[in-house]
């Protein structure tokens, strides 16, 4: 049995939901965003807010009980909140700033890296070596800045490159004479 997938996804005030299928479509003041579950389990909404519930038939239904709850409690928070992930960037010269649609990161190359800003994502930076990452989908959101921190990520001797906060990274001690 799956703690997760007991719990109800309760729907804030101003939040409406609407099941068709297997999708589940959230609408809120921030958005409207929508998720395909697998066959296995089945949601519906009730007063006390969606609840999901597994076809006890199949083996494979308990472990997507949990995951389609989760999957189905994050457009309910992105639609109210969103989501937001922040970036640092560290190294001598290392800088991003955002020029209309598009992420211009300067991180030790020989030319600037112009990354696209998605549909659907809001980037801004307040500090030249902060970067935050900001959306209704939760998904979209990790993608973009696991992205931009493929572009450097932080290395284990000086530690320059582009962390997510409070990330840390394990350092190494360098050759010795």
């Amino acid at each position: 049995m799956s703690r997760i997938g007991k719990k109800p996804v309760s729907l804030p005030n101003g939040v409406t939901a609407s099941v068709d299928g297997q999708t589940v479509k959230v609408k809120g003041p921030k958005g409207e965003l929508s998720v395909t579950l697998v066959r296995e389990v089945s949601a519906s909404v009730g007063e006390d807010g969606i609840t999901i519930t597994p076809d006890k038939a199949q083996e494979r239904a308990a472990r997507m009980w949990g995951l389609s709850r989760t999957l189905v409690n994050n457009l309910v928070t992105g639609v109210t909140t969103g989501f937001t992930q922040k970036l640092e960037i560290q190294g001598v010269g290392y800088r991003a700033a955002v020029q209309g649609k598009t992420l211009n990161l300067q991180l030790g190359y020989s030319h600037d890296v112009p990354y696209p800003i998605p549909e659907g994502i809001t980037i801004t930076t307040e500090k030249p070596t902060m970067i935050a990452v900001s959306g209704i989908d939760k998904q979209l959101v990790g993608q973009v800045a696991a992205e931009i921190r493929g572009w450097r990520p932080p290395e284990p001797y000086k530690g320059k490159g582009v962390r997510y906060e409070g990330e840390y990274v394990r350092r190494k001690e360098g050759k010795k004479k």
